[in-house]
């Protein structure tokens, strides 16, 4: 394996060191570490300006494989992951067939395996085939080669209370997480966008913040009476927000996490009419955004997942009613992140390391991942240029799909490098 020194980086935003990788972990850091007494093997890169930070780790990712490789598979999609400066991603469970079984688990995280461009690990789901009717094996998932802790029905709700307490009071057994997508059905049957004026002017039926509201106050009350862990997805609206906040403050386990496109992107988008901006739950109003950005920067929102949902051109190139729901993600939650939080400073780069490495990481329970980068650590970490500004160009993505809403806006900073276990994914800014 190769060993790299990488020359006057700023870890963390700190001061300019230099650092080792070698066998697969961090070796010395130091102000300064002399060539001459490294290796013949050893690479450097000259990294001043750049940020060193532990690789990161997305709690919500849609590989889409088995069954729609048409819009992404493990190895687009774990490509994609690396070149965002990604080193472990949780791959949702609405696949076809569902990830509801040791079997369909095991594959998704062979697959990552085979593909070595970052960690894939598999997300189960909670219930048969997403129907809400009745427990999916949670206990195989866990006990198999996957060794799942976190478990969703995304893209579609729990909305059962009975069942949503079984699931909690189940994964109790092995330490899982149930990361509920929160949506009251009845509340947004035939729904399309945040309700709201704009909608009731465009003629698009809305989506009340409520839906999303009532299921995570319901599910804090669940969690904290049978002692569980529950993990909020995509939280979207300010309302979410307190009820996660007044939920932490009673001592409750539970967690959450906010999406880029949350974070930057509003509403008004939808007066276009096109569907690359209809996401699931939808796009919400500048109101719904700041207080998003500040429960993030206080801690309410534990962590940035990207809810990278990649869909082929024939399921966005269309009306908006028949478009489905989702954004690309992977190759621009970084950037997005230093626009909304880390520029405003709300968030200095270490607290960009805990809510996009350390903190998904301690929710998936994942023991490798999320880690400082200090001696004797993995070396799962990224270098990244924020001083760059550059223009979206979806054709330069390494997805299959192509569904970004970012096309053309610019963005600060760019991943120049990622390592996975001390191997470069991606140097100089491309795969390798």
């Amino acid at each position: 394996m190769t060993t790299y020194l990488i020359k006057g980086v700023s870890i963390l935003g700190g001061d300019a060191t230099d650092v080792v990788l070698r066998d697969g972990l961090v070796g010395e850091i130091a102000a300064e570490i002399s060539t001459s007494s490294m290796t013949d093997d050893c690479e450097v890169i000259e990294a001043a300006g750049l940020i060193a930070l532990p690789g990161l780790v997305d709690l919500h990712t849609h590989l889409r494989e088995p069954g729609r490789e048409d819009a992404e598979t493990v190895e687009t999609g774990t490509r994609a992951a690396a070149l965002g400066g990604f080193t472990a991603v949780h791959a949702m469970a609405n696949t076809e067939p569902v990830a509801d079984t040791a079997g369909v688990v095991e594959q998704v995280w062979r697959l990552g395996r085979e593909a070595g461009y970052c960690d894939v690990r598999p997300v189960g789901a909670v219930t048969v085939g997403l129907a809400g009717e009745r427990l999916a094996e949670l206990g195989a998932m866990a006990d198999s080669a996957a060794g799942v802790r976190v478990f969703s029905d995304d893209g579609k709700c729990v909305s059962d209370a009975v069942l949503m307490r079984r699931a909690l009071e189940y994964v109790k057994a092995f330490d899982g997480v149930i990361a509920q997508h929160a949506q009251e059905p009845r509340l947004t049957e035939d729904a399309q966008m945040n309700e709201g004026e704009l909608s009731g002017r465009l003629g698009l039926a809305g989506w009340p913040a409520v839906a999303e509201e009532a299921i995570i106050a319901r599910d804090c009350l669940l969690a904290a009476h049978v002692g569980s862990r529950l993990h909020v997805c995509h939280v979207s609206t300010a309302g979410s927000v307190e009820i996660i906040r007044w939920a932490k403050s009673k001592g409750w386990n539970v967690t959450a996490e906010a999406c880029p496109h949350h974070l930057l992107l509003t509403d008004d988008l939808a007066a276009t009419y096109d569907p690359i901006y209809k996401v699931n739950p939808p796009l919400r109003s500048a109101a719904d955004v700041a207080a998003l950005r500040a429960g993030l920067a206080d801690g309410t929102i534990d962590c940035v997942a990207t809810d990278h949902a990649p869909h082929p051109h024939e399921d966005k190139d269309c009306e908006w009613a028949a478009a489905a729901f989702g954004m690309l993600g992977l190759e621009t939650a970084l950037s997005i992140v230093q626009e909304t939080m880390v520029d405003p400073g709300l968030l200095d780069w270490a607290g960009v390391a805990e809510r996009m490495s350390h903190a998904p990481a301690r929710i998936g329970r994942v023991t490798d991942q999320g880690r400082p980068v200090a001696e004797g650590e993995p070396a799962n970490l990224v270098l990244y240029d924020p001083a760059v500004r550059r223009a979206v160009d979806p054709t330069e993505s390494a997805s299959l799909s192509r569904n970004t809403p970012y096309r053309g806006m610019e963005l600060p900073g760019k991943v120049v490098a990622t390592f996975l276990r001390g191997r470069a994914t991606v140097l100089d800014g491309k795969l390798t």
